[in-house]
């Protein structure tokens, strides 16, 4: 009798669980508040029985399939035009109806990274006037977010395990990423349309496992890295080079990507923004060949969203105490070599030793730029001073940028502003002499160029810029554009910058 009545509950556990995946269930990116993607065709998916007729009503147009022998459908919108009306999006199958309230239609990015992308805004409020002041009046019925937290998966997800978007009030904004915020307040008070934000960050977590397993191809290091989080070997990803310290499975090549942003996609997006590399550069982390897992990064989310010229914007790292940061920030300037990225340069943002520094005002403003400018095409300035190039007259180096915006300036940073200092002093400069040691040197702005000599280095061989973790007390990074943006840091040769692991081993 015990197995019969076993046998019989099986059954009928079986039968509700197979009815509840025949359910109409849209995939669950979707929900009421969200944000649809304007001027491109917008995916609509999920899952029913199989053979179900599915159809999808949206602001005027309807669009119709049927559920395939594994029960997944998809259809798609037209190009839809910018929406601030919260209109209902309907999803019907012969047996079953749903509705989303509130939806609209505007651009939606895409955002990860770690603990300072996921920093929230409460956090910000707490530590800092002005962004109390910004989070106090954050009532924007426009901006949308929705933070997508699942955990680590060895596969890739077909769907999320829940959560909802909500809209921007002065209490919501504070769970959110202070940078998100920051960033889709600019661009909704300029663009004045809707701006939605799915972000997937992660504290405390490095680049590859938002990477999808399938772009760990072409170095070294990424096909290295993908066969050895295939076996696991914590300790050999350790010790390669570009190793990190890899604490579970979540630190491994995709497995972030495989549960927060494969379930994601195709949902329509405008661009990417990112804001990591911190555990890529820690304690016995090797920064060396970031460049590559950005590269790989970058095509690997483009590739997923079948979206070649995808914008992707990201951050380039601030000041900290830790040695491998200076070249972790060259490893992040190397990769602005694909088309449509860009860097918000924050070395001068934040001095006291803080892994997690609250002006994120700037961060997101920055950012902010950069599609302003490549994207919807204002005339902005959108980047700081990048190194060009170096010419040497006996024992003075002329330092040649790009970006410099009518010239360059000495400049102070403060929250939500840089204040040009006249007749104001260079910091951060240094020359290179015939024996490798490098010594602190006069920088001169000559217009768009800076003279650098040094009575110590007669016959100099390279200049560089900010090249510390960070900048000596009193002597802050000082270089800015016309336009008010900090200069990255550079080294005019990096084979006189060889990275040591030695100075930044292990942990035992």
């Amino acid at each position: 009798m015990f197995r019969l009545l076993k046998t019989i509950f099986a059954g009928i556990a079986f039968l509700f669980a197979e009815n509840l995946l025949a359910a109409l269930q849209p995939a669950k990116i979707f929900s009421d508040n969200m944000v649809l993607q304007q001027r491109v065709s917008v995916p609509v998916w999920g899952s029913a029985d199989i053979g179900a007729k599915i159809v999808v009503e949206f602001a005027g147009q309807r669009a119709a399939t049927r559920a395939d022998n594994a029960g997944r459908w998809k259809l798609e919108f037209k190009p839809l035009s910018v929406s601030t009306e919260g209109r209902p999006l309907s999803i019907r199958s012969d047996s079953e109806r749903l509705f989303f309230k509130n939806v609209l239609v505007g651009d939606v990015w895409f955002s990860g990274g770690q603990s300072n992308m996921g920093y929230s805004a409460g956090s910000m409020a707490e530590r800092l006037p002005k962004g109390k002041e910004l989070v106090d009046a954050a009532d924007y019925p426009g901006i949308r977010f929705r933070k997508v937290n699942e955990k680590n998966m060895p596969m890739p997800q077909e769907d999320l395990k829940g959560g909802s978007w909500f809209v921007c009030t002065a209490n919501s904004v504070k769970s959110f990423s202070a940078v998100g915020f920051i960033f889709a307040r600019r661009l909704h008070e300029k663009l004045q349309v809707p701006i939605g934000i799915i972000d997937c960050s992660w504290g405390g977590t490095p680049i590859e496992p938002y990477i999808p397993a399938e772009a760990f191809t072409g170095h070294p290091t990424l096909e290295r890295l993908a066969k050895l989080s295939e076996t696991r070997d914590y300790e050999a990803i350790k010790a390669m080079r570009g190793g990190t310290f890899v604490r579970n499975d979540a630190w491994l090549a995709g497995a972030i990507y495989n549960a927060r942003i494969a379930p994601v996609i195709p949902y329509a997006i405008r661009g990417a923004i990112w804001y990591q590399a911190e555990s890529n550069c820690g304690t016995g982390e090797d920064p060396r060949d970031y460049a590559h897992k950005m590269r790989a990064l970058i095509h690997g989310w483009r590739g997923a969203w079948d979206c070649p010229d995808l914008p992707f914007y990201y951050v380039q790292l601030p000041q900290w105490r830790n040695y491998a940061w200076t070249y972790a920030r060259e490893e992040q300037r190397r990769a602005m070599d694909m088309p449509n990225t860009g860097m918000a340069v924050t070395i001068d943002l934040g001095f006291n030793n803080d892994i997690h520094p609250p002006n994120k005002i700037d961060v997101g403003e920055r950012l902010a730029l950069w599609p302003l400018a490549k994207v919807y095409r204002y005339s902005t300035p959108y980047s700081g001073p990048t190194f060009r190039s170096v010419k040497r007259s006996g024992n003075v180096m002329s330092v040649m940028f790009n970006n410099v915006d009518g010239g360059l300036i000495v400049g102070q940073a403060s929250v939500g502003q840089v204040i040009e200092i006249k007749e104001g002093k260079l910091f951060g400069f240094e020359l290179v002499d015939e024996e490798g040691e490098w010594h602190a040197a006069n920088a001169l702005i000559r217009g768009s160029t800076v003279t650098v000599s040094s009575l110590e280095v007669s016959e100099p061989r390279a200049v560089r810029y900010a090249c510390y973790p960070q900048a000596p007390e009193g002597k802050q990074w000082n270089l800015y554009s016309g336009g008010k943006l900090p200069a990255s840091p550079f080294c005019s040769d990096w084979s006189l910058m060889p990275y040591d692991p030695m100075q930044n081993p292990m942990p035992k």
